[in-house]
């Protein structure tokens, strides 16, 4: 039997520690003119390294910006894809006027530098560009 500090250790601990990231999403001043309240938030996080589909995706309406978002395991689009299986990560927020998930010309987003996945304090991200 492990003691907790032993299983602390133990291979495959890290992927067992729950991960929790907030994010704190507002938009630059210079772009919220072209903001549509009906549109649809996307907040994400993605593997910094490996495929891009997020490891947990949360959707508001533009409306509820500036907005605060907690993204965690529950969040995944697939069970086998986890915050917690990676040790970094890329955080994103998207206006999307289709309400497609996917970047289309026009939608406004930002997207951080790699993150520690176990980082404590709130991620701030502010949406200042548009996709060509």
């Amino acid at each position: 039997m492990l003691t907790s500090r032993a299983r602390a250790r133990a291979p495959g601990a890290a992927a067992a520690t729950p991960v929790a990231l907030t994010v704190e999403v507002r938009v630059d001043p210079k772009l919220a003119g072209r903001v549509d309240p009906d549109a649809t938030l996307f907040v994400f996080a993605r593997a910094a390294s490996g495929p891009a589909m997020p490891l947990a995706i949360a959707r508001l309406r533009a409306a509820q910006l500036p907005a605060t978002v907690k993204l965690d395991d529950s969040m995944g689009m697939l069970p086998t894809l986890k915050l917690s299986d990676v040790p970094e990560v890329i955080v994103g927020a998207r206006i999307s006027r289709s309400g497609n998930a996917s970047a289309q010309s026009g939608d406004l987003q930002v997207a951080s530098a790699p993150l520690d996945v176990h980082r404590r304090d709130p991620i701030r991200l502010t949406i200042d560009s548009v996709v060509p």
